[in-house]
């Protein structure tokens, strides 16, 4: 893989998530990761051992408790040498520590700060979490809780590229930045597909189009996305199908197992998938 980020010093005090992901991304792309973690750990390492320890792998994991006078003389070590600082408290929290943007820049010339905070601006020591974020953009489906941790995992993609145009300035003008990453933003950048009714019900792709769709097999489920036309009279074609109703697709998708839709799927070229551990009737 290509390694743009080598030479790059990174330190970070970000614990739970994006921090940790948005770390491990920027090591994979070359940076030299040191993180700065409290007395009592990252809770991630506790909720998910194996999932800390893949996303720490290749990172300089320092205890310190940044509470103390000496401590924060270790951490100001590092800083000197580092090009990064990642950080996900809250903007009043790093000023009781001395480490608030004008204090670091006016220390730190050099150094770039990408702030992953929950809310923008005035509202970032708001609490809250990637749930808060999601019921705040209307991703959530009540009472199932997301499968996915949609805005932890986006912002730290975002915090990746915002740290990489932090650089990239950098280069250019040899002095450091500052840039916050609001996670609640970032949820609601994603739900534009459900702002502008793609994915609300009934949208193009939230039931409206038949053969975009979940549908039962005689086993298991499936996960059809014949969106384009060229798929859909593929579709209609192999399945002899004159229309492509969702009642016509439900009827001939029951009529045999998952895997072996799989396989014509496969052998046709056609956008389907098996939807793993799904009981029939689920």
């Amino acid at each position: 893989m290509i390694q743009p980020l080598a030479g790059i010093r990174v330190c970070s005090l970000a614990i739970n998530l994006p921090g940790p992901l948005a770390a491990a991304r920027l090591v994979a792309l070359g940076a030299t990761m040191v993180k700065i973690e409290p007395p009592g750990g990252d809770p991630l390492a506790a909720a998910s051992p194996a999932w800390y320890a893949e996303l720490h792998s290749r990172i300089d994991v320092r205890t310190l408790d940044l509470k103390a006078p000496a401590a924060r003389e270790q951490l100001y070590a590092v800083l000197a040498a580092a090009d990064l600082l990642i950080t996900a408290s809250r903007p009043a929290a790093l000023a009781r520590l001395g480490l608030a943007w004008p204090a670091l820049q006016a220390r730190y010339p050099a150094l770039s700060q990408v702030a992953i905070v929950g809310h923008a601006g005035s509202q970032a020591d708001q609490p809250g979490h990637d749930l808060t974020y999601q019921a705040a953009a209307d991703l959530l489906d009540p009472p199932h809780l997301p499968r996915a941790l949609l805005a932890d995992s986006a912002g730290a993609e975002r915090a990746v590229s915002t740290a990489l145009a932090l650089l990239l300035a950098r280069g250019r003008s040899g002095a450091g930045g500052y840039a916050e990453v609001a996670l609640a933003a970032v949820a609601w950048d994603f739900a534009a597909p459900l702002r502008h009714g793609l994915t609300r019900p009934g949208g193009l792709l939230g039931g409206g189009l038949p053969s975009y769709g979940l549908y039962r097999a005689a086993d298991g489920w499936l996960a059809l996305a014949a969106l384009e036309q060229a798929f859909q009279q593929q579709l209609s074609r192999t399945l002899d199908l004159p229309a492509l109703t969702q009642e016509a697709l439900a009827a001939v998708f029951r009529t045999r197992p998952a895997a072996e839709w799989a396989a014509w799927a496969a052998d046709h070229g056609l956008p389907l998938v098996v939807l793993p551990g799904m009981p029939p009737e689920a």
